[in-house]
């Protein structure tokens, strides 16, 4: 599991005209030479790069980007990140202007070839330079004009450029649209969110802008005297807020695509609310995006994000009301993850209006009595949650393996805990608890958090790696303080716990450094916001879902062929209702034998929305189990029920059971579709609910399937049986070796059919000698040897038993710090490896600590995970019986 640091690309970017700005802009020499952008697309694309005097000494290089059509089009300002240049937009620019667009880039100021100094989108400066290329794009004749002088414009851009598109529209009428991104609506609440100063964000935010001497004099001054103090006084705050959108917020009354980032601890989701509040009031229409990824890392969605933004602009900008331009509110979940290259399996929820972070609360009583703790001594060690670049992408990805990097100190925090949730919990939104607050000193700093926690407590998720800080003035005399909670979507499972940890300290944020004692107490329960109005659609499945195996299919089949009569089944078990499958104590002897078992007293069992793995090495009883639960032999012991029903063959429940057991008995001078058709109407239901036209689209069988089954390869009956398997959507998927004669390619696809299947809610079960594979696409596994289950439980349970991490480098580490890092509490020894380090912990040592440490000691790391893999597992739980 990678935690990548990415370079920081995207950090931060009077009166409605400026009149008679102070120095008309000016073309300077040389520039302006177009060139054909290379791409093989038509129709071309050209670019002009030119450079621009703003006057007072700066100059501002730009690019020009147009297609070769005639005729006049809207214009479109794409804007950078922070630290960036025009040349990150570049490739946008070119679809864009591809489009129809008339698109201007440049690079702001002290950024890329542009002169000046950087003053965080200062009206008087950012802001006036992009009305001066505004004037300028007025002039060209490619440029569609609403009147003399007023262009047809809109503007995009991620975090500082989004800033910059939403200020502009402020202090400028011309803007016709925007679609910010990960940006911020007011800059003093995003540093110095609560009065704390967010301390490790505004340091890597300062140097990644070449040093505090690139910035305009007063914003130096003002972060040399934050740093140093580590509180933000009344002129910082007051010159933060005069240079973001939040003070021309009554003034921006164009439609405006926010996108906002899930993962994302420099500009979390509440930014995105309160300028969606603002602009909607303003009348504007308003849709909102709430994007996987985030300054923190993740998935940014950018093909997605941008044919959005694309959409928006057609709408908006070339009035063509027929573009849909997607919900008015969306967000993208989770639904599993590929451990090949880390990236996360989408879906989209949305809704047709934008709920906000307080809608549909649910109150969750929380326990414990009134806890005291301290805040250390210049607030060292402290607490750790996101780290920028590491935070909600990398780090919750750990989190998901069971090797969570949040860490709490014992001492300094006080922790509240609910009962078990009685049903899934998705919070979508901020939550909300109310706290007495008492202090030994006047000034009490503290860091509110809520843990998802698993069954048993041994595992535990912060949410997108977020915390809010919070100062409480007036703490000595005590106060109550309501805390409003990060803005998260989450899913809270059955039997899962709420826990809200108030902390002293926090690696990103300044605490007070003089020693202080706090005393916490509940005054009411946990408000979480579950927006119900919000529905997570069917999940966008790739070819291969239309291939799985509907049981009934077989199940039908069989009773044709044999003739099976249905005997009395054993009564539903109401507790089991929802359990896709509890096996107990289920047995099965060889033919003919006494005492010899292919399987013998097993017992699991598989709760919705896993994909579990059934490992075991060959005469493990694997395919014998499958088939007991098909229904197709009979236990001679022991009991099947699937949804709280015993199975026997024919039972109905079957129905709701896919299976793809040893192949399947293809009629073979039929063609490929006769036979799918032959199959499912074996079923008795109505052909439009197998989707076959859809299958048969995406066989990827092509002529084939009007060819006799004879005449197909093994790759090719392999692909049709697991089409014909996959009719119905089945809520129970069952698949032994589905993977067999299928290339790389459609072994990728199949897996990801599994993780997406399963997290739609439905159930899917596979056995398979591929390890690499199950590693990869299961949550669960049952391993099972001679008949017997060895052992069952999660993925990362089974595998990160080991004491073993591989920490990968993005350089070599020198020897003194290896020494050093084997020398940390904890550790027993650390060795260097082509790729990083393998580090040995000992019985008190733990990842998250050793993560830590090596943040302190400056390691370049760029992953952290689990030595051991699920080959090493299974070998050493099944001995030698490989």
């Amino acid at each position: 599991m990678d935690l990548r640091l990415p370079r920081l690309r995207g950090l931060l970017r009077g009166p409605r005209r400026l009149a008679a700005a102070a120095a008309a802009v000016v073309v300077l020499a040389g520039a302006g030479t177009w060139t054909a952008a290379a791409d093989e697309d038509a129709p071309p694309v050209h670019r002009a790069d030119r450079v621009m005097d703003m006057g007072n000494g700066v100059r501002i290089d730009t690019s020009y980007f147009t297609s070769s059509d005639e005729g006049r089009r809207p214009a479109v300002l794409l804007a950078h990140g922070f630290g960036g240049s025009k040349d990150d937009v570049r490739q946008q620019a070119q679809n864009l202007a591809r489009d129809g667009y008339a698109v201007l880039t440049w690079s702001a100021r002290s950024f890329g070839r542009s002169t000046g100094r950087i003053g965080l989108n200062d009206p008087k400066g950012e802001v006036a330079d992009v009305r001066r290329l505004i004037d300028w794009l007025a002039k060209q004749p490619q440029v569609q004009l609403d009147k003399t002088g007023d262009p047809r414009v809109g503007m995009a851009g991620a975090s500082y450029g989004g800033a910059i598109a939403l200020e502009t529209a402020g202090y400028d009428d011309r803007v016709d649209a925007i679609a910010p991104a990960i940006t911020y609506w007011n800059l003093a609440d995003a540093l110095f969110p609560n009065g704390v100063f967010k301390k490790l964000w505004a340091g890597i935010f300062v140097n990644s802008g070449g040093g505090c001497a690139r910035f305009e004099p007063k914003l130096c001054q003002m972060y040399q005297r934050v740093a140093e103090s580590g509180v933000p006084d009344t002129q910082a705050v007051k010159l933060l807020q005069e240079r973001s959108p939040s003070a021309v917020g009554d003034r921006i009354k164009v439609p405006a695509l926010l996108m906002q980032g899930q993962t994302d601890s420099l500009f979390p989701l509440g930014q995105a609310d309160a300028a969606a509040k603002a602009i909607r009031a303003n009348g504007a229409p308003v849709d909102v995006d709430w994007i996987a990824g985030g300054h923190d890392g993740g998935d940014m969605e950018t093909s997605r994000v941008q044919a959005r933004v694309q959409s928006w602009f057609d709408r908006y900008l070339k009035d063509d009301k027929g573009t849909d331009t997607g919900p008015a509110f969306r967000i993208t979940r989770t639904g599993g993850v590929d451990s090949t290259d880390g990236q996360a399996q989408r879906r989209g929820a949305s809704s047709d209006t934008y709920p906000g972070l307080e809608s549909g609360r649910k109150s969750i009583a929380l326990t414990g009595r009134e806890q005291s703790f301290a805040n250390p001594a210049g607030a060292n060690p402290p607490a750790v949650s996101a780290l920028p670049g590491l935070g909600g992408g990398g780090l919750a990805q750990l989190s998901s393996l069971g090797v969570g990097v949040s860490l709490d100190f014992p001492g300094q925090f006080a922790r509240f805990e609910s009962a078990p949730v009685t049903g899934d919990v998705r919070i979508t939104g901020s939550p909300t608890v109310t706290v007495h607050v008492e202090s030994t000193r006047d000034d009490a700093v503290l860091f509110g958090k809520v843990y998802d926690v698993g069954p048993g407590g041994t595992q535990q998720v912060l949410p997108s790696q977020l915390v809010t800080p919070l100062r409480v003035e007036g703490a000595k005399a005590g106060k109550d303080v309501t805390i409003t909670l990060p803005a998260v979507d989450h899913d809270v499972e059955q039997g899962h716990r709420l826990r809200l940890v108030l902390a002293s300290t926090d690696l990103g944020y300044a605490s007070p450094a003089a020693p202080a004692t706090y005393t916490v107490s509940l005054k009411g329960d946990l408000s979480v916001p579950t927006a119900p109005g919000v529905t997570t659609a069917a999940a966008p499945l790739p070819a291969w879902v239309w291939w799985l195996p509907l049981a009934g299919a077989v199940v039908a089949l069989v009773l044709l062929l044999t003739g099976r009569r249905r005997t009395s089944a054993a009564p539903p078990d109401p507790e089991l209702a929802e359990v896709p499958l509890q096996i107990t104590d289920l047995s099965k002897r060889y033919a003919k034998s006494a005492d010899r078992y292919a399987v013998k007293e097993l017992s699991f069992r598989v709760e919705k929305g896993q994909v579990l793995g059934l490992l075991g090495p060959n005469g493990a009883g694997k395919t014998t189990t499958l088939r007991m639960l098909m229904g197709l032999i009979k236990p001679d012991g022991g009991e099947i029920r699937v949804f709280g029903r015993a199975i026997r063959p024919g039972a109905p429940v079957l129905s709701r059971v896919g299976a793809f057991v040893e192949g399947a008995g293809f009629l073979p001078h039929l063609s490929g579709r006769e036979n799918l058709e032959l199959y499912w109407a074996a079923t008795g239901r109505p052909a439009e609910d197998a989707h076959l036209d859809e299958a048969l689209q995406i066989a990827g069988l092509g002529d084939a399937l009007s060819r006799a089954v004879r005449t197909y390869s093994q790759g090719m009956r392999q692909r049709l049986a697991i089409a014909q398997a996959m009719l119905g959507m089945p809520d129970l998927l069952i698949l032994d070796e589905p993977t067999n004669g299928l290339d790389p390619p459609q072994i990728r696809e199949m897996r990801e059919v599994m993780i997406r299947y399963a997290a739609a809610g439905r159930t899917v079960i596979v056995s398979s000698h591929l390890l690499a594979e199950i590693e990869q696409s299961c949550t669960h596994l049952v391993v099972m040897d001679r008949g017997r289950l060895v052992q069952a439980g999660p993925v990362a349970e089974i595998i990160g038993s080991g004491d073993t991490l591989l920490v990968g480098t993005g350089t070599p580490v020198e020897e003194p710090v290896v020494e050093k890092i084997a020398s940390l509490p904890g550790v027993t020894s650390a060795v260097r490896t082509d790729d990083g380090l393998l580090v040995r912990l000992g019985a008190d040592g733990s990842a998250q600590r050793l993560v830590v440490e090596l943040v302190r000691l400056e390691v370049p790391v760029e992953s952290v995970g689990p030595h051991r893999r699920l080959e090493d597992a299974f070998l050493t739980l099944i001995g030698g019986s490989a």
